[in-house]
Order: C-alpha cells, then structure tokens, then sequence
C-alpha cells in the first residue's frame, strides 16, 4: 500500500507484526533515561551486595553471563529497529523522488539495484556534476 491507508482500509492491517513490536517497546524501554539510571543502581548494587559476600567464584560467572545475554538480545533489538527507520526513510525519499517533476525516477528503490548499476549511476552522476561546475 503506497499511497497510505484508504479510509475503507482498517489501520489495524498497518501494524507491525507482533515480535517487531515487543523489539520496539524494548527499544524504547533502553533507550530512556530511566533506564540508564536503573542500570547505574543495579551495577552499584551489584558490586555492594558482591563486595559485601567477597565476591564468590559464581559472582563473576552470574555477571558474564548476564551481561553477556543482554548485549546478544540488545544488538538484535538494535538492529532491527535501525533496519525499520532505514527502510521507513528510503519509502519517504522514493516518494519524494516520484512526485518531484525534475528528479530522477531510476533513484526510486535504487537502494535494491545491483552494484554495477549503481556504479553507472555514481559515475553519470559524478560526470554531471564535473559539467556543471565547470570542471
């Protein structure tokens, strides 16, 4: 659906599937500020409550592997929210491409092309470019 939701079409049918939202709402979850300050409080805690037992052999295993854990989920949440806003921005310019009179329509979905086209249009773009500045 390019143009957006026709007022016959229901909104419902626009929404993200289910696990993209549950990596959204922790994407923002990590990204407030709150977040950080709890973070800061548990890591404080952490080495209080370790300090206080003379950190134990497990200690230091249970931190590993935590820590470990929750940087493998964060750089897949990190990821698939950067790929979300990524294709959200190249839909926007495409369309700003295509109802700009003076653009060019080869640049729509260009991103998708095979490296040797873009490498033609870099160069056609490049020559332009040298021709206009007088080089």
């Amino acid at each position: 659906m390019i143009n957006g939701p026709r007022e016959s079409e229901p909104m419902d049918d626009l929404r993200p599937p289910r696990s993209s939202a549950v990596l959204h709402r922790i994407e923002h979850a990590g990204a407030n500020a709150q977040a950080g300050v709890t973070a800061g409080v548990l890591a404080s805690s952490w080495l209080l409550i370790g300090a206080w037992f003379r950190f134990p052999g497990w200690w230091q295993v249970a931190l590993y592997s935590s820590s470990a854990l929750v940087t493998f989920v964060m750089v897949f949440v990190i990821q698939h929210t950067q790929h979300r806003q990524v294709l959200a921005v190249q839909r926007k310019l495409d369309e700003l491409i295509r109802t700009t009179r003076q653009a060019d329509n080869a640049l729509i979905a260009v991103e998708h092309a095979p490296g040797d086209e873009l490498e033609l249009l870099a160069d056609r773009y490049l020559t332009q470019r040298k021709e206009a500045v007088g080089e």
